[in-house]
């Protein structure tokens, strides 16, 4: 494999793909501490080293941006076409987790607050089990759901609540309303949720890493990342 490649001008690019490996690797294992074991690293890998060619064909140096800033989120786009691809979660599942979305933003409705989980399984007629059970097959069923935020909005949490995207070569894919509201749901979030979101995303530790931060299981984790994603979503159709 050429260590030249032509990038979208035309010209031949002198980066070296071998030096941004770890790119690659970083992303998959992010995504893959929350994935059914039937997904392989290795699946990732490969597809997140063909986005990772495909971003040096298109880079340009001109535009501003540096070459890691500009990779990472096509990198991890690469990954959650693939992942969004398999359609591995069950039907009946996918439309327990519909109802989860739908349940939060009625409640809000009628609350006029972010509904606890007990309000939320109560509205469900399930019980706090199992409805805590749907919030733990969605983590894996909605593995997409913030990561394309950020792939659109920026590398971090910090992204979605700071204004200034002048310089995110991304903010162009969402229109200002949507964004609006991203940072508005975030801001809006229980705090144990938004510590949750900001431990992950911004300070990229995985979910047994935040539980021992917090003080609480790694299930228990998984549960409010998930929790916190569709109180975003029933707000927001991405």
């Amino acid at each position: 494999m050429s260590d030249s490649l032509y990038n979208a001008q035309g010209v031949v690019s002198r980066i070296d793909w071998q030096q941004y490996i770890y790119l690659v690797r970083n992303e998959a294992l992010k995504l893959a501490v929350r994935l059914p074991t039937t997904v392989q690293l290795d699946d990732l890998l490969q597809v997140g080293y063909i986005g990772l060619l495909d971003t040096i064909k298109r880079y340009d140096a001109s535009q501003g941006y540096t070459f890691t800033t500009f990779a990472i989120p096509r990198i991890k786009g690469a990954m959650l076409d693939e992942l969004r691809s398999r359609d591995w979660l069950p039907r009946q599942t996918r439309k327990k987790i519909k109802d989860v979305t739908n349940a939060i933003n009625e409640l809000e409705q009628n609350l006029g607050v972010p509904p606890n989980d007990h309000q939320i399984a109560a509205h469900l007629h399930l019980s706090l089990d199992e409805y805590r059970k749907v919030l733990l097959d969605s983590n894996y069923g909605q593995i997409c759901s913030f990561d394309e935020i950020q792939t659109k909005l920026g590398d971090n949490v910090d992204a979605l609540i700071d204004s200034d995207t002048d310089n995110n070569p991304f903010s162009s894919l969402i229109n200002d309303e949507t964004r609006d509201i991203i940072v508005q749901q975030i801001s809006k979030l229980p705090e144990k949720e938004k510590m949750v979101l900001t431990l992950y995303y911004q300070e990229e530790l995985n979910l047994k890493e935040i539980g021992k931060v917090m003080g609480i299981s790694e299930s228990r984790i998984s549960q409010l990342h998930s929790q916190a994603i569709k109180r975003i979503q029933s707000k927001i159709d991405l």
